[in-house]
Order: structure tokens, then sequence, then C-alpha cells
């Protein structure tokens, strides 16, 4: 059964409700992420170093006798969610920046004369530490973060961006691909080819490891939640010298305390321990794999050991969890 159609807002709607947001009341709400916010000193100053004719020493000294500051948007990014149906990417996630504008500086430093253009294009002077009250500007305020494309994301319609864009950057190779060989040396100088598509047959049905982190997740325990009030999605869209990128880094909204790292003294039954301690202070079952995906929290040599004890029937996981984890074994991904 086909899926309805899942109607989105347009960009102009969300920041007409972003507008009306009182920060007060949505603090309270919103989850935070540290962020940066870029500002527009660069494209003012080369116009001011235009004006002098490139002269450095002859801009900096006219500005520094102004009143002139700058200013920065600082805060945090935070993430809204809408579900749009039962399955575990459907639903929409929102990328917002709750901003506070500051002076940070004067445009130019007063004490010291820049002995390049860049200096001022690129100022280090201005305090980076955290600011005192009177020289807030403006804000909070509420708007989308650029995100190279991923500021508003319906997520089941972006993993089928994700598997579309692979499958058309793997076709357009496969004339290279088909010709492809493998060339080894034996014993005695013998060279021996194998046709590359021979030793990966299934280079065309490769899934993207986006669409496998959802997969995952609705072929295990974890299903019995929702991805969303675990984990934001850092997501990127864009195009690179031609070459149209499409993807996401998971970020964990609670991770664990402390790091689960594999070591050579550490058996299988103390990582079935430590995993369900993760599942336990991340409220998640089958959390510590997605974790694990992520590279940071989990080692993937976790994963891997608690793998091997499973085939070799030393430990046990419920059995879709055990499915998803081999299968992962046998072909890894990460974030």
């Amino acid at each position: 059964m086909t899926p309805p159609p899942v109607r989105l807002p347009d960009s102009a709607s969300i920041q007409a409700a972003l507008a009306g947001l009182d920060p007060a009341s949505a603090d309270a709400d919103l989850v935070p992420a540290l962020a940066a916010v870029s500002g527009e000193l660069r494209p003012w100053m080369t116009a001011e170093l235009a004006r002098d004719g490139g002269d450095v020493k002859a801009t900096w000294a006219r500005l520094k006798e102004t009143d002139l500051q700058i200013t920065e948007w600082r805060g945090t990014s935070a993430f809204v969610f809408a579900p749009t149906g039962p399955a575990a990417a459907d639903y929409i996630q929102i990328a917002l920046g709750r901003e506070v504008e500051w002076r940070a500086g004067p445009v130019v430093n007063p004490d010291y004369r820049p002995w390049g253009g860049e200096e001022l294009l690129d100022p280090s002077w201005p305090r980076r530490d955290p600011l005192p009250e009177t020289d807030r500007l403006a804000g909070p305020v509420y708007r989308l973060v650029d995100r190279a494309g991923g500021a508003f994301v319906h997520v089941r319609s972006f993993l089928d961006r994700c598997g579309r864009i692979e499958r058309e950057k793997r076709e357009v190779r496969r004339p290279e691909m088909e010709q492809r060989v493998i060339r080894e040396t034996g014993p005695r100088g013998a060279v021996r080819e194998t046709s590359f598509l021979d030793l990966v047959p299934d280079y065309f049905d490769f899934v993207p490891r986006e669409v496998r982190f959802f997969r995952d997740w609705e072929d295990s325990s974890a299903r019995s939640q929702r991805v969303f009030t675990h984990w934001a999605l850092d997501v990127r869209d864009y195009t690179h010298k031609g070459e149209r990128e499409v993807g996401f880094i998971p970020r964990p909204l609670k991770p664990p305390r402390e790091r689960l790292l594999m070591t050579p003294e550490t058996s299988v039954h103390q990582l079935m321990d430590r995993i369900e301690a993760v599942d336990s202070e991340v409220g998640l079952p089958f959390g510590w794999f997605f974790l694990m995906t992520h590279g940071h929290w989990v080692e993937a040599d976790v994963g891997l050991a608690i793998a091997e004890g499973l085939k070799a029937q030393r430990v046990r996981l419920p059995d879709p969890d055990a499915a998803v984890l081999l299968r992962w074994a046998e072909r890894s991904y990460g974030f």
C-alpha cells in the first residue's frame, strides 16, 4: 500500500512562524547543541579596501579612528521534529538557530597595524570568550539554520534521495567497472586476472549507510521507539565540483557519560554487561549498536567481538538484534 503524500510547509511559512515564537516559552522544549553563526564582515571590508585602492595601511588608519564595531550572532542550534507516519523514517526534522547578536570588538585593532588584507578580512582580535550582558545587542531569535540544504528535511524522502543518487553515481560507472580487472601475481610470476564484478558482484546494489541506519532501526529492538527521540540528523545536500553530495551524520541527543572501548583483557561477557548498561543509560534497547555506528561512544571492535561471541554461541541477543549485528559485522558501516 502506497503511503499518502506528505505536504511540507514552505520556507516562508516556517520563517513566519519562527518570527512569532517567544524564545522564553520555547526554550524548555528545544534541544540545544553548540553551533556557530557566520557574519558579513568579509564583503564589507573588501569594499573598504577597494575604496583605498587596496592600501591596507590606509584602510586601517581610516577605520581605527571610527567607532565602528564588529558584531557576531552567537548561539545554539535546536532540532524540531514532527511525525508523519508510524515507520522509523516517517517524520520531519527542522534545524533552527537560537541566536543572540553581540558586540565583539572594534572593526580593526587600533593597537596593531595589519601587514596584509587577510588580517582585516579574517580578524583575530574580536573576543571569543563569553561576553557581558552590556555587549548584548539583539535576540534571542529563532530562524532556520543554513545547513547546506538540510535545514528542513522529510526524512523518508531524504533516504529515497540518498539511495537514488548513489545508484545513479554507480550506474554512470558501469562501463568502467565492467572492464576493470584485478591482477594478482602468483608463484613463479604467473599473473591471474579476475573481473572486479566477479569479486564484488553486488557493487550496483550498494545501500548507503544512511539507509542502512534506518533499516537496522526498524529491524531491531530499537523500533519500539522513534528515532527522533534519540537522534538528530546533521544533514547535507550540495553539489561540489559537479558531484552531488547527500547524506547525514547522526548526533545523539543523550550520549552516555563514558565511552565504551575495547581492550585486550575485556571478555565478551563483560562487553554484554557494559552494552546493557549503555542501553539502560540512554533509555533505548539496542541503543549501543547505533552509538557504535556513529563511532565515538562505542568502538566498532566491541560490535565485532560480540558478533564473534554470537557465532560461537557464547552469548545471546534477541533474535532481531542478533540478525542486525551479524549483518553489520559482515559488511560494516559507520559515520
